[in-house]
């Protein structure tokens, strides 16, 4: 795959999130509600402390997964879709709006799904109605499938059908496959009128759709100066007033194509000018800015302005805590390896050693990204600091991170990645994101570092910081630079009992004496975090995350379901029909998890390994009384073996889980009881969690980790 194709798909996907991040603070504002507040918008209009999580990067992210999860390849079906839907989403909270059956299109199709209406029954007109099938989120999900289909417009046009078929329907559906072609002809393709063309040619003549975008484009062809008299003409022809629901989808592509016309292929003209329309801005200025991403490339995209306040960072709320903590570079990295693996291409060097190597980890070979790296010192954030992407000098590729910082009153600087959030660091909370952390004890960190020639000389540690204490943990005294070299660092995570790391990276000591001013610049490439996790969670020294008064979170857990609370040095779950909680790595594979578990109610109690998602995972338990037994999780559980065991409410119990490779041997008070060789499509990989069913109840004093 070009190289090219590969940056590009780098520019689209951080366009993307540019979009979301300028039309989310005035979501739902009217053309002039803007207009009196702003008169002119050419900024981010909120400077978050951190953005959170948004509906708009949620669906395109994790619903592209059902590439990687079908037991068809990529030949897939909008069912497929519809599992990743059912997988990633938390039940009814987060991810993206829940506005309750019949009202939310998403929620109505989820719903549906859950039930048993398979897609593209789920999202039908057929089954909803036309209102709640012609909603808007049939397109604003849909760029990802755009992007892993790099200038073959008729495989993205098949892929955007089924994917927005699972909660759409009509133009719902056709503003999907709009959407994606645009952006899957916008890698070949620079005129902005072509490109609206190839899109159209996919859907009906004479759908509204259609009829909307040409009426549209014929107002531009005879009125090119003037956008604002075309929003007047769209206004007037084709509001919110035309058209039954919440938000839907005709008006906003209304908005979309005018921004494309007007904006006269400039990146952020265009942007600005559909934020200034009103209506659902998050959503329509993030399909506008993947097209034109794609199409003019990073150099189009204003650093300071657009670029800076975003530092690569993606927030996340799905199941998946570990998912929740990403950055830019690895959504699209996974993109580009999607890509290249439809399209059965080989990736071009250094792209083939990076993607193969962890996406988590931090490259730095996109021109322009710092992978969501920061900089502070003993006392915070300095004043006189710069990180900047540069080809001065790398380990791998063209590409590293450069950090500056001069005016040191001491000489200590942390260059880190954030592992995990607290709720302090956001502004809001709107589509409810929680998190398990990305790095644990007992892995390791590694990292290049390199010197300049300029620079005053230093040495350097590898660190993580514990949350719970605030203190870091870092190995020696450290490694003495020399100059225009690259040095490898390392730290090996030593066990911690109930720690939890919310930074990790690497610390510098400036060696120069007693100046009072000091200055430090250094380089750094390949930094990753990898291994298998040894740790413990105690549960008597966790804490409940405060989110609002109505929610509140168990640190480092993300739930599907059920209730949740710590009280007497216990974790407890409980549930009406079923409950589940998660924590831990997706990317786990071999390991031995240790669960003390203490069934209070009920007759279900399980603990879960290699959990992918809600739908995706294997659990050993009590699964019913007098049984034990170990279970797999293919979109519902099935027992995979059981054995009689005459177990006690209120009594404490000991599961162990081993997973080797397909291989699954459990463990109860310090006998095994089952081993299982999982020889149809077995999940290698995930993460650690905790469920109950049909009204049970369980506590848990603690969980282990351990390699094997």
């Amino acid at each position: 795959m070009k190289a090219e194709y590969i940056e590009k798909i780098y520019a689209g996907w951080l366009a993307k999130i540019i979009g979301i991040r300028l039309g989310a603070p005035i979501e739902g504002w009217t053309y002039q509600r803007i207009q009196n507040v702003f008169e002119e918008l050419h900024h981010y209009p909120k400077d978050f402390r951190q953005f959170a999580a948004d509906d708009d990067s949620n669906g395109p992210i994790f619903l592209i997964r059902a590439l990687e999860n079908s037991k068809n390849g990529f030949d897939i079906t909008a069912q497929d879709v519809g599992e990743a839907l059912l997988n990633y989403a938390p039940f009814e909270k987060g991810f993206f709006w829940w506005g309750g059956y019949g009202t939310s299109t998403e929620h109505t199709a989820y719903l549906n799904l859950r039930s048993g209406i398979r897609a593209p029954q789920s999202g039908s007109i057929a089954q909803n109605g036309s209102t709640m099938a012609e909603q808007i989120g049939g397109q604003i999900f849909i760029d990802s499938w755009g992007l892993v289909t790099p200038g073959n417009p008729d495989l993205a046009a098949k892929y955007a059908a089924l994917a927005a078929s699972v909660t759409h329907d009509g133009n719902g559906v056709y503003g999907g496959i709009f959407i994606a072609v645009c952006i899957s002809y916008a890698f070949v393709e620079q005129n902005i009128r072509s490109m609206i063309e190839k899109g159209l040619s996919y859907i009906p003549d004479g759908c509204e759709y259609t009829r909307v975008v040409r009426a549209v484009m014929d107002f531009h062809q005879e009125h090119p100066k003037d956008w604002r008299s075309c929003f007047q003409f769209v206004f007037q022809n084709f509001g919110y007033d035309k058209y039954p629901g919440n938000c839907h989808i005709i008006p906003n592509v209304a908005v979309i194509i005018l921004a494309l016309l007007y904006g006269n292929g400039d990146f952020s003209d265009t942007l600005n000018i559909c934020n200034m329309c009103g209506w659902d801005t998050d959503c329509n200025v993030g399909n506008v800015a993947t097209i034109m991403g794609v199409r003019g490339g990073l150099e189009v995209i204003d650093d300071e302005k657009w670029r800076k306040p975003i530092n690569d960072i993606l927030i996340c709320s799905s199941v998946i805590g570990s998912l929740n903590i990403s950055d830019i570079p690895y959504g699209a990295g996974y993109l580009a390896k999607l890509a290249a693996a439809i399209a059965k291409e080989k990736l071009e060097e250094p792209w083939d050693q990076i993607l193969n190597r962890p996406l988590t980890g931090c490259h730095f070979e996109y021109p322009g990204s710092t992978h969501g790296m920061r900089v502070r010192t003993e006392e915070g954030e300095p004043d006189n600091y710069c990180l900047r992407n540069t080809t001065e000098a790398a380990f791998t590729g063209k590409r590293s991170l450069s950090m500056a910082v001069s005016k040191l009153q001491e000489g200590r600087v942390f260059l880190y990645r954030k592992t995990y959030y607290v709720p302090s660091d956001f502004d809001d909370s709107r589509y409810d994101p929680s998190f398990s952390p990305i790095v644990y004890p007992g892995q390791t960190i590694t990292g290049k570092v390199y010197l300049p020639q300029d620079s005053q000389p230093c040495k350097v540690r590898a660190y993580v910081r514990n949350v719970l204490d605030g203190k870091i943990i870092t190995d020696g005294e450290g490694i003495v630079l020399e100059r225009e070299k690259w040095t490898d660092v390392s730290l090996k995570v030593p066990f911690l009992d109930s720690g939890l790391l919310d930074e990790a990276g690497f610390v510098f000591d400036v060696l120069c004496g007693a100046e009072k001013s000091q200055s430090l610049r250094v380089l750094l490439d390949d930094f990753y975090i990898e291994g298998t996790p040894d740790y413990s969670i105690q549960f008597a020294k966790s804490r409940e995350d405060y989110w609002s008064p109505l929610r509140q979170e168990i640190s480092q857990f993300t739930k599907l379901k059920g209730i949740s609370y710590l009280v007497d040095g216990r974790l407890h779950l409980s549930c009406h029909d079923f409950g589940e909680m998660y924590t831990g790595g997706y990317d786990w594979e071999d390991y031995t998890a240790i669960f003390r578990v203490r069934p209070e109610q009920g007759a279900h109690h399980m603990v879960n390994v290699r959990v992918q998602g809600a739908i995706r995972s294997y659990a050993a338990g009590f699964t019913e009384q007098g049984k034990f037994g170990f279970c797999k999780n293919d979109h519902g559980y099935q027992v995979l073996e059981e054995v009689a065991y005459a177990w006690n409410l209120g009594e404490d119990y000991e599961i162990v889980v081993t997973v080797i490779g397909d291989q699954f041997i459990v463990s109860l008070n310090g006998k095994q009881m089952l081993q299982y060789t999982d020889l149809e499509s077995p999940f290698l990989t995930g993460s650690i969690g905790i469920s109950v069913a049909e009204g049970s109840h369980s506590s848990y004093e603690s969980i282990q980790v351990h390699p094997m």
